[in-house]
Parts: C-alpha cells; sequence; structure tokens
C-alpha cells in the first residue's frame, strides 16, 4: 500500500484495472513528465505527437466500443483520467475532448458513415477532434448561443464564432453546434473547409500545455452529410459534456495526488529549526486533512464510475463529482503550495502549475456555480437557471 493509500483503495479494483493505471502511468513517465514543465513555460504542446502515442496505447475514446475503441469501462477510463491529470490537465484535456466530446458526440449522434470516416483514425490519433459548443459571449448558457445555421438547398452554412476551444487548432474535425432553423443541430465540420479558421489562444496563465482555440465560422458550407442526424436539441451536446465531467472527476484526483505526493517528500525532507517539516503539528494537521478530502473524492469517483458501467449514472451525480472533486483538488493544491514555501512557486516542482492548471479546470465544462443550480435543482425541484 503506497504513502497516501490510507484506505487501501486499491483492494477496490480488478488487476486488469490496476493495470490500467500502471500503464498509463509508465507512458507519461517516458512520454510527458520529462517536457511538461517546457510544454508549460512555453505555452505550446506537441498534441499531434502526443495523440499518436496516446492511440498506441487505446486512451482516445477508449470507453467508446467499435471502431478501433478499446470498449473498456467508465471505471478504467476513470484511472486513466486519473494518471493523465496527475501529469498536467492540458494533458488530460487533449484525451477528454478527444473522446468524450468529439468522438463521443460522432459516436452517440452520428450517422455511420461519418463514424467510420472519423472514429477509427481519431482513436489511433490520426486524427484529432475538438468541440465547438461554448462562444465569447455564451459560456454557461449555451442555450443563447449565437452560431447560426441555415439551410441553402441541399447544404448548410455556418455563420458565429466560438471560443475555449480546446485541441482546435490542431484538429481535423470539428463538432460544431448551432442554432438552426428547427432548434440546436450538431455537425463534424472538417477544419480545411473553406470559411472556417481556428486562432491559437496566447498569453493562458493556466492550461499552458493544452492547444486552446477560437474558432469563426465565415459562411462555412458543408453538405446535409455532415449534420449529425441523431443531435436534436440542447440535450445532445450537454450530454457529451456529461461524459466529459465523469472523467474531470477522476482527473482532478490526479492533480491533487501529484501535489500530495510531492508535498510529503518535500516536507519530510526539508529541515526548519532542526527537525524535518513533516514533523510540526500544523504540517500534520494540512497533510491529514488533504488526505482524507482526496480519498473522499476517490471514494466519490469510483461510485459514480461504477454506477455508469451499471447504466445508472445520472446528469445530477455527475455534477456532484464534478463540484466536489475540482474544488478539493485545487484547495489541496493551494494548500501543499504553502508547506512548499518560496519552492513552491518553482517550476522545479509541479504544485503551482497543477494550481493554476485547475482554476480553468473548476470552470470548464460546468462552473461551480452551475453545478450547484443543478444540484439544487435536484433537490428542490425548482430551477433557478432563469
Amino acid at each position: 500500500m503506497s504513502t497516501l493509500d490510507l484506505l487501501g483503495l486499491s483492494e477496490l479494483h480488478s488487476g486488469e484495472e490496476r493495470e490500467i493505471s500502471s500503464t498509463v502511468r509508465r507512458l507519461l513517465d517516458d512520454q510527458v513528465r520529462p517536457h511538461v514543465m517546457q510544454w508549460y513555460e512555453d505555452g505550446r504542446v506537441p498534441a499531434r505527437e502526443l495523440a499518436r502515442e496516446f492511440g498506441k496505447l487505446g486512451l482516445l475514446g477508449m470507453h467508446l466500443s467499435g471502431y478501433g475503441c478499446a470498449g473498456a469501462s467508465a471505471v478504467a477510463y476513470g484511472l486513466a483520467c486519473l494518471e493523465l491529470e496527475a501529469a498536467d490537465s492540458g494533458v488530460r484535456s487533449l484525451v477528454s475532448v478527444q473522446g468524450s466530446l468529439a468522438m463521443y458526440a460522432i459516436w452517440r449522434y452520428g450517422s455511420a458513415e461519418q463514424k467510420q470516416e472519423w472514429l477509427p483514425r481519431m482513436a489511433t490519433g490520426e486524427a484529432l477532434g475538438c468541440f465547438g459548443l461554448t462562444e465569447p459571449d455564451h459560456g454557461s448558457d449555451p442555450a443563447s448561443m449565437a452560431t447560426r445555421a441555415r439551410r441553402d438547398g441541399t447544404d448548410w452554412i455556418l455563420d458565429g464564432g466560438k471560443m475555449w476551444i480546446t485541441n482546435a487548432p490542431v484538429a481535423a474535425v470539428a463538432v460544431i453546434w448551432a442554432r438552426g432553423p428547427e432548434g440546436i443541430v450538431g455537425f463534424a465540420v472538417p477544419t480545411d473547409t473553406p470559411g472556417f479558421t481556428a486562432r491559437e489562444v496566447r498569453h493562458k496563465l493556466s492550461l499552458r500545455a493544452s492547444s486552446t482555440g477560437e474558432v469563426v465560422l465565415d459562411g462555412v458550407r458543408v453538405p446535409e452529410s455532415a449534420r449529425l442526424p441523431e443531435a436534436r436539441g440542447l440535450k445532445a451536446p450537454l450530454s457529451c459534456l456529461t461524459e466529459a465531467r465523469a472523467g474531470i472527476a477522476w482527473g482532478a484526483l490526479g492533480a491533487a495526488r501529484d501535489c500530495l505526493t510531492v508535498t510529503i517528500d518535500y516536507a519530510t525532507s526539508r529541515y526548519q529549526f532542526g527537525r524535518p517539516v513533516a514533523g510540526f503539528q500544523l504540517t500534520q494537521a494540512k497533510l491529514a486533512d488533504m488526505a482524507v478530502e482526496w480519498h473522499k473524492g476517490y471514494l466519490l469517483a469510483l461510485h459514480l464510475g461504477r454506477r455508469a458501467d451499471a447504466g445508472i449514472l445520472t446528469p445530477e451525480q455527475v455534477s456532484v463529482g464534478k463540484l466536489n472533486n475540482v474544488r478539493e483538488a485545487l484547495a489541496i493544491a493551494r494548500t501543499c503550495r504553502t508547506i512548499l514555501g518560496a519552492n513552491g512557486i518553482s517550476g522545479e516542482y509541479p504544485v503551482l502549475r497543477h494550481a493554476n492548471n485547475l482554476e480553468s479546470v473548476l470552470t470548464y465544462e460546468g462552473t461551480s456555480e452551475i453545478h450547484q443550480l443543478v444540484i439544487g435543482q435536484k433537490l428542490t425541484g425548482l430551477s433557478a437557471f432563469s
């Protein structure tokens, strides 16, 4: 049992699940951890190269079935997300957006032709995808989106813009949501279509090891065959968000675990006043409180994962996991920073990088306030959204 595993959590997993965690961790130790601080400082990440490496391991769309996808369980996917985010939230975002948003949208709502065209290549990392829902003026309120889709003969014309779109600058296909004549519709849009532009968002102070874009749609003409035929209304993109949020509930635990592990090692070897920092009561109180919250978050994520595998997970239950685990992971990262003192702001340690990244994780895929309202509506039967 590792130092952090106070409750014997590994005993709750099958041998296959434990092997998935170990395999993903080994890949990250080899391909990501030696380079991620430099990527973060540079504000760039070799997304296409990483995607191909992740594809070899079956991480892209791993919880989907068919089309070259691994067909793994929700728990197995969650454990992979935890290990990915223990390396960096931006790296986990690459995998999450690819599999739980772009691929899932096509897998769940696409035509047979769309699935055959895109999913096998996306599963191997040959083609990256992005998910265009958020807009510059419509983040938490996607029902008010301004992007429009209008018919022109047998084609559709898309006009509008999307913002904060992970993978957009490197994507081969963009899942775009727009307001059509009869409500919200989705499209699988090749990014080389005339009128489609993806501009890299620069000067980020968070998720710097991630490719983020602004998408401009200027008279983008796509055929009817690009429309996702099974996507009807806002429930379609929201169901994709639910899919991604479940992975985030696991992923945030990875960032928190990395912070805690590094901090425990530091505190036991850093001497002040003639003894290790870990030997002081205040330090141990911080470590104990953080470890308790981490274990509670893990048990919550595992419970939600088992419910997902049983087919009984609900959106509000996912909101509980996303709200709690990201909020607690951020609190853990901030507290770990205090134990490291001035060293906590150094790139030699991952703690402040994780804290900065978690500031984004806290607000994307639904802000904390949105999840509070989802839970509040379930508790009271009253909607506070409008």
